[in-house]
């Protein structure tokens, strides 16, 4: 009789990307094995898991949540203006490190840093900005991979006349408003929605866009929402902020001021994330690994990179739906760390009070 080898399925040695899948799968080597106790059949099976793996993960679906998008900023003064007072943001949490972050959240730094969370709402239910600040660090050299963040409110408008902010038009009658550090917002001239985030879209660019849509759709699972020559526009879900990739004809030069897209998914799919990616010979910056805050919840997260080099997160949704709860006191504790830092420019801290006091 020849070898027979079974082997068995449970939620340890199958990521669950797809229950339906996941359960057909099981289904199979439950008969497997009821044939093999019969004796009635010869069965050889090198593997039941690897030969149904590939399909498995073909098939498979990735339940994502996107997140934030990672900014590095170099004035925590001036941008804590621009994000509050300009677009309207409020400041949902802040996290103060003491050395750099074992999967570079603060990018190739091993110094202190801080974390600051910006959004129009809770990070349950809204698209935030994470803003990165490595104390001592004034500027980054600007790249070409990040596009710009397309926003509808007609109040940010209304906000950079009431403070004088410079205001550039941009094309389909948007508005652009430019950060501190030179990262572009698109403003749609429309009031902010009530029911819904303001966040429309985060534009990142590509110098291929068909191996994009290969990357983000066949293997990230992410949705083709619409499309044309040039961009791709794509989401986990309908009603998530979207992330587009527009190709551009220049090299992408990520500089320093490189950002990262961060998306929530079940722990149990983490690992099978990080199958895909390696039987595809892709580039996984940081392996699954676990991350502390101070006080607050651990989470595990692999950390990939796209054709061009683009950083994505998929952090487990179960611990950082603990950790992403919006702090009572995160506007206090950003005023305190911003007064206390000896980095920052005094003299760009009076002129921004200047502005604020002429727009009262």
């Amino acid at each position: 009789m020849s070898e027979t080898f079974v082997v068995m399925v449970n939620a340890e040695t199958v990521p669950k990307l797809s229950i339906h899948l996941y359960n057909k799968l099981s289904a199979v080597v439950e008969v497997t094995k009821k044939l093999y106790k019969k004796k009635s059949t010869v069965l050889s099976v090198t593997c039941i898991f690897q030969n149904f793996r590939a399909i498995f993960f073909e098939m498979a679906e990735i339940t994502g949540r996107a997140l934030h998008y990672v900014f590095k900023i170099g004035n925590r003064s001036q941008n804590s203006h621009f994000f509050r007072n300009i677009l309207g943001m409020k400041v949902l949490r802040h996290e103060e490190f003491k050395e750099g972050c074992e999967a570079t959240c603060n990018g190739p730094y091993d110094n202190r840093w801080s974390k600051t969370m910006m959004g129009y709402g809770p990070e349950c239910s809204h698209f935030v900005f994470e803003l990165t600040y490595n104390y001592g660090i004034a500027s980054y050299e600007m790249g070409n991979e990040f596009g710009g963040i397309t926003l509808k409110s007609q109040e940010s408008i209304n906000r950079a006349i009431k403070y004088n902010y410079p205001i550039n038009e941009a094309e389909n009658d948007q508005k652009l408003l430019l950060s501190p550090d030179g990262y572009k917002f698109y403003i749609i001239p429309e009031y902010e929605p009530k029911d819904s985030d303001p966040v429309v879209d985060v534009n990142v660019h590509s110098s291929d866009i068909i191996a994009s849509k290969n990357f983000w759709i066949n293997l990230l699972k992410m949705k083709l929402i619409s499309q044309d020559k040039k961009s791709i526009l794509l989401k986990y879900k309908e009603s998530q902020a979207g992330l587009r990739l527009t190709q551009i004809s220049e090299t992408i030069n990520r500089a320093k001021a490189y950002g990262r897209i961060a998306f929530a998914v079940p722990k149990a799919q983490q690992q099978g994330i990080s199958d895909i990616i390696t039987e595809a010979k892709g580039t996984i910056l940081t392996p699954l690994i676990e991350l502390d805050t101070p006080g607050k919840e651990t989470v595990r997260v692999i950390i990939l990179a796209d054709p061009d080099g683009f950083e994505i997160c998929f952090v487990d949704e179960e611990g950082f739906s603990k950790l992403s709860a919006v702090e009572e006191n995160a506007e206090i504790n950003l005023d305190k760390y911003i007064k206390k830092d000896p980095f920052e420019n005094a003299s760009d801290k009076e002129k921004q009070t200047d502005m604020e006091v002429k727009a009262e």
